[in-house]
């Protein structure tokens, strides 16, 4: 099956499989915290809020997975069926793409298959599901749809009266026309993500939701464009916390030389130069240590 070939760290791995009863059993790697509608979307009162920092990170991490897939794996394979309830989160919050039940691989020469439309509603590719021409871009139109739920926190198919509004994607491309994207923001990322990182990721989105498969960027390109905004972001921290340690530094320089206090202070300033030498390694949902509990 497609996913014995792949091996890759957000891809839920499958184990093993079981032949010895009526219906094959097939055996995967554990992921402890669900998935990532549930926590968008079903969340509980003792659930804490996915910040803008792990919601990013998510992006970064199914993306390159996809790109993977697409691109890099031995032979390329289309997922078919990309949504945030496929993308399970494990013990420290990375992403596990899932369900590769109605996934298809392709022959290195062939751009797309010919098949009974399958997937689901909200995610579905509108070129695909007029022609059922499955393509790679279909996989990126229904990762725009993730992206757009990470940004908005609003379901795929929305529960309001006007049929044209009932489309999340279609909805985002309309306010974002119209140049409301603030107002439709989750209160998360309206309260922790710079203005520009925001529109940046919106505008990755827009172009993964485009009606044109052939408009839409590659799932290499939107991995690249995510993957520089997580570390543009990283090293902005970085600067800044560089910045308050050698304001720190040039305050303790006027200490008397030997006392505890500035003894004190250069075992906290060592400290914190220990913290920042492995911050550029440390993936963002390593900051996020409380582990939520699903219902």
């Amino acid at each position: 099956i497609i996913l014995s070939q792949i091996n890759h760290r957000n891809v839920v791995k499958l184990l093993g499989c079981c032949l010895e009863t009526e219906v094959p059993l097939l055996v995967y790697e554990f992921i402890p915290n669900g998935s990532l509608h549930q926590y968008i979307h079903e969340q509980t009162e003792d659930q804490l809020p996915i910040t803008w920092e792990i919601r990013l990170g998510i992006a970064v991490e199914v993306s390159g997975a996809l790109s993977y897939l697409h691109s890099a794996a031995s032979i390329p394979i289309y997922h078919r069926d990309i949504k945030s309830a496929n993308i399970l989160l494990d013990d420290k919050y990375r992403a596990k793409i899932s369900d590769f039940g109605t996934s298809r691989s392709m022959a290195v020469d062939r751009t797309h298959l010919t098949t009974q439309v399958k997937g689901t509603f909200g995610y579905l590719d509108p070129e695909y599901f007029q022609s059922s021409q499955f393509t790679e871009k279909s996989d990126v139109y229904s990762f725009g749809v993730v992206l757009v739920e990470l940004l908005t926190g609003q379901k795929p198919i929305r529960l309001v009266e006007t049929e044209e509004n009932r489309s999340l994607a279609a909805y985002f491309l309309q306010v974002i026309n119209e140049n409301r994207l603030f107002e439709v923001l989750d209160a998360q990322v309206l309260r922790e993500a710079e203005k520009e990182e925001v529109i940046t990721v919106a505008m990755v989105a827009k172009r993964c939701l485009n009606l044109n498969g052939k408009k839409r960027p590659t799932m290499k390109e939107v991995a690249l464009e995510l993957a520089g905004i997580r570390a543009s972001i990283g090293a902005s921290v970085l600067r800044q916390c560089e910045e308050i340690d050698f304001v720190n530094y040039d305050n303790a320089r006027h200490f008397k030389t030997g006392s505890s206090s500035t003894g004190s202070f250069f075992n906290s300033y060592s400290s914190s130069l220990r913290n920042l030498s492995n911050r550029e390694s440390m993936e963002p949902q390593d900051c996020f240590c409380h582990r939520m509990q699903l219902g």
